[in-house]
């Protein structure tokens, strides 16, 4: 029986779940700036709603979901993405009635996906997502990417870059569908058996292969900007004057496609370009979705969104030398010898300070002043205060300031005062 970790998954310990923090509250101000609210879907659905939301010819749902059937024979699979989960609770329910349109959406999320654990990528992975259903107006497409891009800049990053693409409406899809098919069908046999499948099901997955990235075809394959009818031109030109608007740099690769079915119209990704970061760039990643709601059941209702991993934020952050800052300090740390009266006293004191908003801990293990004391020390505690059988005999405690030194003696009634007073500014 193995007591380890499962692999691909990672505990979280205290002195970094401190970095995780920062980085949520980061993002939920950001979040809540943009006015977007924030939604908690199930860790597991129904596997139709991944099959359907998703793709049956993606890689997710082909080889990369936990899937299993519980005691009442229902097929269910832990959750590997965020926006079919969201999709299917804005259908359920029914969101779409809300008279505030767009319904602006934001997640954390854990996601669970079979693949190879590597750095950054693990079969556990944690995720931070944005989804806007309800809207196709292009500026709502720059608004996510700008969501996006502040979030990173706020967190400090500097070393980025956000790729951009257009896939085009269903007309322009078909087409380049079809220009794929000619392009890569008299090579079918040299490519990958996945492309091969592909190109029968979803042939501008293709483009998006690890395995035959190199492949020559690859280089002269179709661009889908040459297949954009007039209308997703237009679309995709007033989606770049926005970010140009907004002084967002961007580039525009033809070859960017996603991984998943349901993407239309704009594509993005956004990359590190930090020294050290690692071959696999991309942080986060999205687009637009119109027609996921309907395949869901929902009524016509388009969409767009990114997910944001936060593994790999972590890893950038780290390759730019981001310092987070964590305070680690300790308000007050009670150190308290003596009677079984001392030991009371010391109890109803920490909770009426921490009752008060005031940080404080205590020892435990039944130490000696000195040990307490450097008990202290390790927890950073600004004050100490100290209980004994002669303070509790005279009603008030021994305060020092362990920076300065300096200490003072206070009547126990005027401690809440006077800490608060320093440590909270009165308040």
């Amino acid at each position: 029986m193995s007591m380890k970790a499962p692999r691909g998954t990672v505990d979280i310990l205290p002195k970094d779940a401190a970095k995780w923090q920062y980085a949520e509250n980061k993002i939920k101000n950001v979040c809540d700036r943009f006015h977007y609210k924030e939604i908690r879907t199930p860790i597991f659905e129904h596997t139709e709603v991944f099959q359907r939301g998703v793709g049956d010819s993606t890689d997710i749902v082909q080889k990369e979901m936990y899937t299993f059937e519980d005691r009442g024979g229902r097929s269910l699979t832990l959750r590997p993405e965020g926006t079919a989960s969201v999709s299917r609770a804005f259908v359920e329910n029914k969101l779409f009635g809300d008279p505030n349109q767009p319904v602006k959406l934001y997640y954390f999320a854990q996601m669970f996906r079979y693949e190879r654990p590597q750095k950054g990528r693990m079969r556990q992975l944690n995720q931070f997502g944005v989804e806007v259903l309800g809207s196709a107006d292009p500026a709502v497409d720059a608004e996510v990417i700008d969501l996006a891009m502040t979030v990173y800049k706020e967190l400090g990053l500097t070393s980025l870059k956000l790729v951009i693409n257009s896939l085009g409406d269903k007309e322009s899809r078909d087409n380049h569908r079809q220009a794929l098919v000619n392009h890569f069908e008299p090579y079918k046999e040299e490519l990958c058996s996945d492309c091969q499948k592909r190109l029968s099901q979803n042939p501008l997955r293709v483009l998006d292969c690890k395995k035959d990235r190199d492949h020559p075809t690859m280089k002269t394959a179709p661009s889908i900007l040459d297949y954009l009818n007039e209308a997703s031109k237009t679309y995709f030109e007033q989606v770049q004057a926005y970010l140009t608007l907004m002084n967002i740099d961007f580039v525009v690769d033809p070859n960017l496609v996603r991984g998943l079915d349901y993407y239309n119209h704009t594509a993005f990704e956004i990359m590190s370009e930090a020294d050290g970061f690692g071959a696999i760039t991309t942080l986060a990643g999205g687009g637009r979705y119109n027609g996921l709601i309907e395949d869901l059941g929902g009524p016509e209702t388009p969409g767009i969104g990114f997910g944001m991993g936060f593994e790999r934020l972590l890893m950038a952050l780290e390759a730019e030398n981001v310092a987070i800052p964590i305070d680690n300090s300790l308000d007050c740390f009670v150190v308290a010898t003596g009677s079984s009266e001392v030991e009371k006293e010391a109890t109803r004191l920490v909770h009426e300070l921490r009752t008060n908003g005031i940080q404080v801990d205590r020892d435990y293990q039944g130490r000696k002043m000195k040990a307490q004391f450097k008990a202290a020390d390790r927890y950073q505690a600004k004050y100490v205060l100290v209980l004994g059988e002669e303070e509790i005999e005279k009603q008030v405690v021994n305060l020092k300031e362990m920076e300065t030194g300096e200490q003072m003696e206070l009547p126990l009634n005027r401690l809440i005062e006077e800490l608060s007073e320093r440590l909270l500014g009165g308040k």
